[in-house]
This record gives structure tokens, sequence and C-alpha cells, in this order.
């Protein structure tokens, strides 16, 4: 709650949006809409803007007001930026995602500063709007000044060319999610955020430039409104937060003029992006180590859970060389339970598992004590639960598919206990008590 409450505050000050603010917070933390969640954000959004209002007056990051009015024959365009929106939220998650994985390759952090600093010093020599946040970039783009952004060019091209214009700028959101993702990996302290809006808005420019300059329509679209829209599209798509991204660009832009077409874009963006990126740039991390809360209740609970404390170790084991007479002498006899983990006896690895219906039918024929070893008379668990690499969703599901009532646990192959499905639904049932209340 109080990250909740901190972001949306930093949200609602920078941006003066104190509605997306919320809204952001609900969205990408996966909090939950309840009175008591509401106000404690309500009360810091309200005074985060009162604050800013206070010390910095009016001033916004994107002073923008809306000129061009919305049309209904500009909704295919404004779909067609939805569809491009969300082609480059998948490329921005994809890339995002693979630069992360060269460098956990790195276990230095000092080679990871190095290939990082060189990368990125790199990237900003020969492309220097790739430096800082970009608003100003943004800025002379909504104010139809895209060459203020180029005019560094390092080939020196000519700006008049309208379609070299549009090249470069595709270039800049091309290289834009690279430098970002370098700079994480090299240790820096980067935003998503920030890099979003700079993609989103330089694409919304560049399919209006596109549109205008095809010679396919009669009709030119709105540059202006597309360069914001556009923002709220890739927002919407790699941060899996399309109501974030319509409010914050209604509040950004003082009204509901472009409201349509930004649930147009932010609604197509989200839901094509969503079919191949299953989770956000800020959330892939932790659902790839199942550690991801959710506004799935269920979910939520099982990955709060301590798979540790449902572990029960009361069982005794038997080894797999033990006839059928050491079986029933040390372990039967002495044991109020009918499974028997079977281990071998030099590294304590799991072989298998012993239940008292297997013996039954041999357990009173003393001919066969001698005769009959664990090895010949063991059976394959239904599944074997891996405590380094199972959570507790797989847990649950591995019950679910075998319908057995015991599962064996292991470390490294080493055996460690049982879980019992009586145990660990009666840890659940508490669990969502507690995550209830």
């Amino acid at each position: 709650m109080l990250i909740c409450c901190a972001a949306a505050g930093a949200l609602s000050s920078i941006f003066k949006a104190p509605i997306a603010a919320i809204i952001f917070a609900i969205e990408v933390f996966s909090l939950d809409l309840t009175i008591a969640s509401m106000l404690p954000l309500l009360l810091a959004s309200l005074s985060a803007i009162i604050t800013s209002y206070f010390f910095s007056g009016n001033d916004v990051l994107l002073p923008f007001r809306i000129e061009d009015n919305f049309r209904i024959s500009d909704v295919p365009f404004y779909a067609f930026l939805g569809v491009c929106a969300a082609f480059t939220s998948i490329y921005f998650a994809e890339v995002y995602e693979r630069i992360q994985k060269l460098f956990d390759k790195l276990n230095s952090p000092i080679k990871k500063l190095l290939v990082g600093g060189i990368a990125i010093g790199i990237l900003i020599y020969f492309i220097p709007p790739l430096y800082g946040e970009g608003f100003d970039v943004i800025n002379n783009l909504i104010v139809g000044n895209p060459e203020k952004a180029l005019v560094n060019n390092f080939l020196n091209l000519d700006l008049t060319n309208i379609w070299i214009v549009i090249a470069l700028l595709a270039g800049l959101v091309f290289f834009k999610i690279i430098a970002s993702a370098l700079t994480f990996g090299a240790g820096g302290v980067g935003g998503i955020f920030g890099p979003t809006l700079f993609m989103g808005s330089i694409m919304g420019n560049c399919v209006a430039k596109v549109i205008n300059n095809c010679g396919l329509f009669n009709t030119p679209v709105s540059e202006s409104n597309f360069t914001l829209v556009g923002m709220a599209g890739l927002l919407a798509g790699v941060l899996h937060a399309p109501l974030t991204a319509i409010f914050l660009i209604a509040e950004l832009t003082g009204g509901y003029d472009l409201f349509i077409p930004l649930m147009i874009t932010a609604a197509i963006s989200f839901g094509i992006t969503k079919y191949f990126v299953s989770y956000s740039v800020y959330t892939m991390e932790l659902a790839r180590k199942g550690e991801l809360i959710t506004h799935n209740k269920d979910h939520a609970v099982l990955t709060l859970m301590d798979i540790n404390k449902v572990i029960e170790t009361n069982f005794i084991h038997v080894t797999t060389n033990m006839t059928l007479g050491d079986i029933i002498k040390e372990a039967v006899i002495k044991s109020n339970r009918n499974i028997f983990p079977v281990i071998d006896e030099e590294d304590n690895t799991l072989k298998g598992i012993i239940l008292l219906d297997d013996i039954r039918p041999i357990m009173f024929d003393q001919t066969l004590y001698d005769n009959v070893f664990a090895i010949e008379v063991m059976q394959k668990p239904p599944e074997i639960i891996d405590i380094e690499k199972d959570k507790m969703t797989v847990i649950m599901k591995k019950f679910q598919d075998s319908n057995a009532w015991n599962l064996p646990v292991v470390k490294n192959g080493t055996y460690i206990g049982f879980i019992s499905k009586s145990k660990l639904l009666t840890a659940y049932r508490r669990e969502l008590i507690n995550f209830t209340s």
C-alpha cells in the first residue's frame, strides 16, 4: 500500500494527473480497489498534486492543449495506430528482456558497467536525441517541429525531405529501447515510463506523417493528436495499463476531446500485446520467478504461501536394500503413516515410495521376510515436488493432475519430506482469510 501511494503521488505530482496516478497504482501494482485502499491513494495523489502546484504553479512537463478536433472519419486511422502501437510494444518487451538476459550472463558488475557504458556511449554519440527522458523531443513533435529533435543527425541528412524525417524518427523508436535496456543492464538507474512516452509520441507522429504523405488519402490527419494518442497506445501495450494510458493523456491535454481515439488505440494495443506478451515489462521478471501478485485471488494467495511451512518430515524412510522383514520391524510397526519413502543409503536421493497397500498381501508371510527387498515392492511417485524449482501454483497443479494425497519433496534430488493435500488446503484457507481481511 505504501509503495502504491508513493507511486501514485509521484505520478500525480510529475504529470499533474491525479486520476491517472490512482489508476496506475491499481492497474500496474494489482492493488484491490476497496475502501481501505482508495482513501490512502486519494490522499497521496491529492497531497502530491497540491504540493506540486505550490512549488511549480501550472508548469507541466507536456504543456499542450488540443487544437484539432476528433473526426469520426479518423476512426480507422486510430485503429491502425493501435495495431502499430501493439507491435511496437511487443518489440519493446522482447528487446528489453533479451538484453537483460545477455547482461545476466556477465557475472561481474564491472563487466556490466563497461559493456553497457561503452554501448550507450556509442549510441548517444551517433544519436544525441536518445539522451535523457526525451520530453523536449515530445514537445517539439506535439507543436510540429520534429526538425529540432533531428538537427544533430550524424549523417547531416536533408531534413526538408519528409521521408528522411520519417526514417530518422523511426530510427529513434528502434534504438530508444535498446539504450534504455542497456542502461538497466549496466546497473544504471533508468525508467520505463519516460522511454515509453518518448517512443509512443514518435511512433504516433510517424504514423500520421506516413498517412498524410503517402498520397492515398485526401484528408490529412492531425499529427499532434496522433503524437498524443501514440503515447497512450504504447503505454497501454508496454505497461499493460490501458486505463492509465487513457486518463493520463486526457488529463495532460486538459480535457476529454480525444477520449474516443484514446480508447480505440489503447484497447487495440493492449489486446494484441497481451495476446503475445503475457506480462508487462514491470512484472515479467517476477512472473518468471513465480513471485508475481496479481488481481487473481487464487494465484495471489498461492504466491504468498510459504512451501517450507507445509512440508511434513515425520515419515519413516526405508533404504533400497532393506528386506521385507526390516521394513515391517523398522517402519510399519513404528509409523502411524501408510506411506514410506525409499531412499538410497549413500546419497539420500529419493528412489521411490512404498504404500502399505503394496505390501499388505505379503507382510504376514514370514517366509518372504528375507527374500523380498524394498526396491522390489516400491513404486514411482505420481509426482515429485522440487523445493528449489516448484512454486505453490505448480505444486497445487501437481496435486490436481495426479489426484494424490501425499507427494514427496526433494531438494537437489535429496529427500526432504512430504506435502499432504489436506495440510496444503488448510494452509491455503488460512492464508486466504488473512489475504481477504
